[in-house]
């Protein structure tokens, strides 16, 4: 008899269920939840009480919150930039709206429980956890239902589903610094690239809708990771299908003007809520911030001791063993997936500050993990011979142990938030010894 979950679906609820303790084990007691909304986070979260609880899109409850009620100097971060001398929210709205729906969830239970109803007590930061963590099972459906696309085996799904999280940045982004855009964006790509291949597959204009739809809500979330438009032809998968997309989209300009409308309508959020802030549609609130494309820092944000992602997330780096399967079967996918690949890592490096401030490994590339977990599956898949084989799924292994190494010497500032370098990487290089108190 067929078992009613496969191998992959019980590893994703295996993966949700650890996350989800690990997550009430070191943010849900004492004082803890009040640094689950940290750092960036605080600013992309802030839209939710500003609209909901005080209808003041220029943040002057900011004090109150961050340097009175609330105050602690270790997690203090003034997340307000100016525009038209007016103070607006440096971040983008896009996040928020993924989490608005727990955050009323316990804006409710905090009336009904008889919390301060003032957007960030207790429930308010567990809910945006619980938040992460739901948009965290998204992402792994999806990319789940991507690799039966690939005719990727049920156990193979698990190993790469396990990989996803527990080999790379993505656990950290969800439980250590849940209130930061990764995670809702690792879904939305992942729905994105799964919509695109169904799109190539079947042209459907509903796939086509959707695809404009969540390429609004990944604009909205963070503007560069639009990029994500450049994996269309990989994920096509060939040539012809590409081409015969492209006219089927064409073909129905109804259905196109629709998708079209519907992107447009979903950015303008951020438009809309620049205008009621400071009487303008277009603003740019990073000021000085901005990128450098003449001196991008590709060989430092791939391989620095400061925060090089295939140092401290070598499982990246082993995804590319699926390029050689892509050159053996398909040219085009091999050209469309290192193109995107180049692509996406020439422009975050050429960001003015390439390194992204305080992060585990490069943070800039969670969002991106289903494309490399792509061709990590269809490594498993492909490498027939088993010595091969056995070493691939050992080494994919070691990697997630040590990557779960890697997180908590991260976790206890033994691998410093910034200030990283060869001597104190090396010194500290696995250290398993000191991770025992």
């Amino acid at each position: 008899m067929r078992s009613i979950l496969s191998i992959s679906s019980v590893s994703i609820i295996t993966i949700i269920l650890i996350v989800t303790v690990v997550s009430s084990n070191l943010n849900w007691e004492k004082e803890d939840w009040k640094g689950i909304i940290e750092s960036d986070g605080k600013g992309y979260y802030a839209y939710l009480p500003a609209i909901f609880i005080y209808q003041d899109l220029n943040f002057e409850f900011f004090e109150s919150i961050e340097e009175d009620k609330y105050y602690d100097e270790n997690l203090y971060y003034d997340y307000r930039s100016h525009a038209n001398g007016q103070v607006i929210d440096k971040y983008y709205c896009g996040t928020a709206l993924l989490e608005s729906p727990f955050f009323l969830i316990a804006h409710l239970f905090s009336y009904l429980l008889d919390y301060e109803l003032d957007g960030y007590s207790i429930l308010y930061p567990i809910s945006i956890n619980i938040s992460a963590i739901f948009y965290l099972l998204i992402g792994l459906i999806f990319l789940n239902a991507t690799l039966d696309t690939y005719q990727i085996k049920s156990w193979q799904k698990a190993i790469t589903l396990f990989a996803a999280v527990f080999g790379t940045n993505l656990f950290y982004y969800t439980v250590g610094e849940p209130g930061m855009s990764h995670v809702f964006s690792f879904a939305l790509i992942s729905l994105f690239y799964y919509y695109s291949r169904k799109y190539f597959l079947l042209n459907k204009k509903n796939h086509l809708l959707k695809l404009f739809f969540l390429l609004g809500l990944i604009v909205l979330t963070r503007p560069i990771n639009g990029l994500i438009v450049f994996i269309i032809p990989f994920a096509s998968g060939n040539y012809i299908t590409l081409k015969q997309g492209i006219i089927f989209g064409f073909r129905n300009k109804l259905c196109l003007l629709l998708g079209i409308s519907i992107f447009l309508c979903i950015v303008s959020i951020q438009l809309i809520i620049y205008k009621l802030s400071t009487g303008s549609f277009f603003i740019y609130a990073y000021v000085d911030e901005g990128f450098n494309f003449l001196s991008p820092h590709i060989t430092a944000i791939l391989f620095s001791y400061k925060k090089g992602l295939f140092l401290y997330t070598p499982i990246f780096l082993v995804a590319f063993v699926g390029c050689y399967f892509f050159w053996k079967t398909s040219r085009f996918e091999f050209f469309s997936w290192i193109g995107f690949f180049f692509l996406i890592t020439f422009v975050l490096s050429s960001w003015w500050m390439w390194y992204y401030g305080g992060s585990f490994s490069s943070r800039v590339y969670v969002e991106y993990i289903p494309i490399f977990m792509i061709p990590l599956a269809i490594s498993l898949n492909q490498i027939k011979r088993r010595p091969f084989k056995q070493v691939f799924l050992s080494l994919i292994v070691i990697l997630i142990i040590a990557c779960q190494i890697q997180t908590y010497q991260y976790r206890y500032y033994q691998i410093h938030w910034s200030e990283m370098n060869k001597e104190i990487y090396w010194a500290n290089f696995m250290r398993i010894d000191r991770l025992i108190k």
